[in-house]
């Protein structure tokens, strides 16, 4: 069996749902990317099965529930958009420190959407139908369906920058996509 003792196995898996994922990595909040990883790899190595298959299999069993949520975390916190997203959840709700890979992933995609097409139907629709007028070369129909997008959505810093770039570049300047 590894340097890692039976009853730290136990106290850290009977504790594994109060910790969050900075927690479980032993890592302070801030800390860089490098380190994540160094930390994943630290404990990983401590609490990876195998390191304990001479163990019981209570034991075993518990082993295998931590590095579940050390690989949990890992996938979390290494990517940035991921872990943003946690840290949002983790400082509204201190109760809730878990968060599957796959709705990381969702809110992390769905705030880049929102970013980068719209949050409202109707910003969308204006966005896209401004985008069509860029691509048929209206630049007249593109500037009126930004500024109709802004007035649905008037902190989109993207919908504001392409209607600044519009407006700022000559008339005989490729449409932009």
């Amino acid at each position: 069996m590894s340097q890692t003792s039976i009853a730290e196995i136990r106290t850290l898996a009977g504790l594994l749902e109060e910790l969050d994922y900075y927690q479980v990595l032993e890592l302070v909040p801030d800390a860089p990317t490098s380190a994540i990883r160094a930390a994943y790899h630290r404990t990983s190595r401590r609490f990876h099965p195998d390191a304990h298959r001479d163990a019981p299999p209570e034991l075993q069993q518990q082993v295998a529930q931590v590095a579940k949520r050390i690989t949990e975390a890992y996938a979390v916190l290494r990517d940035p958009r991921r872990r943003q997203v946690y840290d949002r959840q983790l400082a509204g709700d201190r109760d809730r420190v878990r968060m599957p890979l796959a709705e990381a992933e969702a809110q992390a995609d769905r705030q880049r959407r929102d970013q980068h097409e719209g949050r409202t139907p109707n910003g969308r629709r204006y966005f896209a139908l401004a985008k069509a007028d860029l691509n048929r070369g209206d630049r007249a129909s593109a500037e009126r369906n930004l500024k109709t997008a802004l007035t649905f959505e008037p902190d989109n810093a993207v919908f504001r920058a392409l209607l600044q770039e519009l407006v700022a570049r000559p008339s005989g300047a490729a449409a932009r996509e």
